[in-house]
């Protein structure tokens, strides 16, 4: 740990790092459920619009802020979605949480949170978790694997288990967790469910981060902080407050934490699951009725708790925005608001509380879904699009409102541009300062790609397009990808559903950009050229992680059940022309001894660096406190489905490599390697494979010919370095022989 950070402390004074005073503190809120369209500020108007959910403090926060309107969760439920933005990879490259694999122990690498404590942040996480291998009623500190502060934060406040977090009463509501016998919410690592008589989730999470930001600002003024505050509403059960939203708001009003067991915060009095918004307690009558005819009754109760829910997040974020005010921080605080998939249809009652009124919610009372067709576990636009609002003032576009598309790993790359580090070359994302700042022209593109699998048919609702009628969701993919368009790209959406064994079929495509229902499949038009590039594309940016196994997580490392019916698609080769290509790999390099493997290009000087070719980059020395990277392809010799690649590095301290095959992880000897030791394309350091007679998937299948390759070395403190890259191919139950890559397999475009 001291070497680590003697390290950081040399990276930190040799590049072009933001100093501590000019990094914008970051607070991330994440709500559960929440559908595009419970914004009041997207909810449709005129005459035969939905009722309205009030949300003034979030329109408010867009006006001062800004609003990506085409925002998209990596996955259309919390567990993978949650995965995904907190490490920085969409459901591709996810290694063990993926699907509905619920409290699996997150894979041990590079977090939000790991990545701003490296880069001097304060770091918590209040609120729900659920990824940290509680197995989904259960998890202490001790027993989870990949509890909250063993992934970057200093300090974790609320649920670690799955199950739990759809308890808004920790101590009033039957418990869920078999392990402790209660409702957990911990403080650090001390259960303290029963002193919170009648706290309500959205009530406790939000003052007890209030009480972490005063008090991290009063022992470390002059220090940075990023707060995880990860609300469990809108997410059934239904269940609302026990009273009005303090007035005020801030450092004075608002919701407070007493810290008195019995009287926890200020809200915790009267009685527990009571409060309907004045506003909503008689609204709506007629249009139920109309609507809904003889369900009116139920539908009504189920809906007067969702807009309570909501707007009480409305309270809450609004109460965040004024203590910043109130702290003199808002001029140098990042704020982002994202739900982690769209809007359910869950049942609304608590279990075991006799005549509990909430029934199921129905997600078309408010059009949770907007304009879009789809719910959550749908792949469709209403279970992907999210909520998005970035409140900044001084640091983006006030009033911005952009539908470039961005995904969930994006985040990743955004904190650390503001926090002033390079992102991890491990990041699927890009960062979106430019779009919110206004300059969309500098804006880098990103990947918008989602896999997820659930057996049944989609919900439809009375205004989905037709073309939505007994749709099985089964295995959905998405991918996005550009086409010429007269005011520049034209972003569309590729879908495959119900995606049989032969993983062959055809995807629909979707403008959805003035489609949003998705009713007008492109796909046609288009030709048979794009379909075969998208499949193409698919396979370019995704790896089979279904086998990988953590025994770092130990017993609450569940199984992933991730596996995709094209997983053992071979990987088609680039067509390059002959002519075009060169021996060797083009190298470029800076001084530099980053914490991590970093994307190249975000590096203070790699504008600057002079591009060279290296005709083997197992011949290249490579000198202390350098960052190499060696680019081009590899010749693939012959069709394979069992490609094995070995990475060793010397034994320099802080020596580690990152390899790409296409835009997936070929070799990761980043997060965890030991120098001098052999990494292999097995997903990650420390994770172990099922081997081949459990899946048949262990290794990569690839097509004969040639596939683009990255190879970016961080060298450490001792020179000179050395990289030796190894490859052999499974032959049914035998290994062809382990040997180093000939330099001639390595070629580039010529220049």
């Amino acid at each position: 740990m001291k070497l680590c950070s003697l390290l950081f402390a040399a990276w930190l004074a040799l590049s072009c790092v933001v100093p501590a005073a000019d990094q914008p503190n970051i607070i991330l809120v994440l709500v559960d459920d929440m559908g595009w369209g419970d914004l009041s500020l997207n909810q449709e108007r005129g005459k035969n619009a939905a009722p309205r959910i009030n949300t003034p403090q979030l329109s408010k926060l867009a006006e001062q802020g800004a609003q990506l309107t085409r925002h998209y969760t990596c996955a259309p439920v919390c567990a993978p979605a949650r995965a995904s933005l907190f490490s920085g990879v969409h459901q591709g490259h996810a290694e063990v949480i993926r699907n509905n694999s619920f409290d699996a122990a997150l894979e041990d690498s590079h977090t939000l949170a790991s990545v701003l404590r490296s880069a001097g942040y304060a770091t918590a996480l209040i609120g729900k978790w659920g990824i940290g291998g509680g197995m989904e009623q259960g998890g202490t500190p001790s027993t989870t694997g990949a509890w909250p502060t063993a992934r970057g934060f200093d300090y974790f406040f609320g649920y670690n288990n799955h199950i739990v977090g759809h308890r808004h009463y920790p101590k009033e509501e039957a418990h869920a967790d078999k392990e402790t016998g209660a409702n957990a919410v911990w403080d650090g690592d001390r259960m303290i469910t029963a002193q919170l008589d009648n706290c309500y989730s959205t009530d406790l999470f939000t003052a007890r981060a209030k009480k972490w930001i005063v008090d991290t600002r009063a022992a470390q003024p002059d220090k940075p902080f990023f707060l995880a505050l990860t609300l469990v509403a809108p997410h059934a059960r239904l269940a609302v407050p026990t009273g009005p939203y303090p007035k005020g708001g801030g450092l004075r009003g608002g919701v407070q934490w007493l810290g008195t067991p019995g009287k926890m915060i200020n809200t915790a009095q009267g009685k527990w699951d009571s409060f309907i918004y004045p506003e909503y307690r008689h609204a709506w009558e007629d249009y139920a009725k109309k609507k809904y005819g003889n369900a009116a009754a139920d539908k009504l109760l189920a809906a007067r708790r969702h807009a309570t829910m909501i707007t009480r997040i409305d309270d809450a974020v609004g109460d965040i925005m004024q203590l910043c005010r109130d702290l003199r921080i808002d001029k140098n605080t990042f704020l982002v608001f994202l739900s982690d998939n769209g809007p359910h249809d869950e049942p609304g009652a608590v279990p075991r509380v006799a005549d509990h009124p909430a029934p199921r919610q129905d997600p078309s009372f408010f059009r949770s879904y907007g304009p879009l067709d789809g719910i959550k576990r749908d792949a469709w636009e209403g279970g992907l699009r999210v909520p998005c609002l970035v409140w900044a003032p001084g640091l983006v576009k006030a009033g911005l409102s952009s539908a470039h598309p961005s995904q969930f790993q994006d985040w990743m790359a955004t904190f650390a541009e503001l926090a002033g580090v390079p992102a991890p070359m491990r990041c699927d994302g890009v960062s979106l300062l430019p779009t919110l700042r206004g300059n969309a022209k500098a804006q880098k593109p990103g990947v918008v790609y989602s896999e997820y699998f659930f057996p049944n048919k989609m919900p439809v609702y009375g205004d989905y397009a037709p073309n939505k009628a007994n749709r099985m969701r089964g295995e959905q993919q998405v991918i996005f990808f550009s086409q010429p368009g007269k005011n520049g790209p034209r972003w569309l959406k590729a879908i495959r559903t119900n995606i049989s064994a032969s993983a062959n079929e055809n995807f629909e495509i979707y403008d959805v950009a003035t489609d949003t229902h998705e009713a007008h499949d492109l796909s046609a038009s288009l030709g048979d050229k794009v379909q075969q590039k998208l499949k193409t594309a698919v396979l370019w940016n995704r790896r089979a992680y279904d086998y990988v196994r953590d025994p770092a997580a130990g017993k609450r490392n569940n199984p992933c059940k991730g596996s995709r019916p094209y997983d053992a698609v071979r990987v088609p080769a680039n067509a390059e022309p002959e002519r075009a290509l060169a021996l060797g790999l083009v190298m470029r390099r800076v001084q530099a001894t980053p914490p991590w493997v970093p994307a190249f290009d975000t590096l203070p000087g790699a504008a600057q660096a002079e591009a060279s070719v290296v005709a083997d980059p197992a011949g290249v020395e490579l000198p202390a406190g350098s960052v190499s990277e060696f680019t081009g392809f590899i010749r693939v010799p012959e069709d394979g489905d069992h490609w094995h690649f070995y990475l060793t590095l010397s034994e320099a301290p802080g020596t580690k490599a990152y390899v790409k095959m296409h835009e997936f992880q070929l070799v990761d000897a980043d997060a965890n390697y030991t120098p001098g030791s052999v990494a292999t394309e097995s997903a990650a350091a420390n994770t172990v494979e099922r081997i081949e007679k459990d899946t048949g998937k262990a290794g990569i299948p690839l097509k004969a010919g040639l596939h683009a390759i990255t190879i970016t070395v961080v060298q450490g403190a001792q020179a000179p370095g050395k990289l030796r890259l190894e490859w052999n191919r499974g032959q049914g139950a035998k290994m062809t022989p382990r040997r180093v890559v000939p330099a001639e397999q390595f070629v580039h475009k010529k220049r």
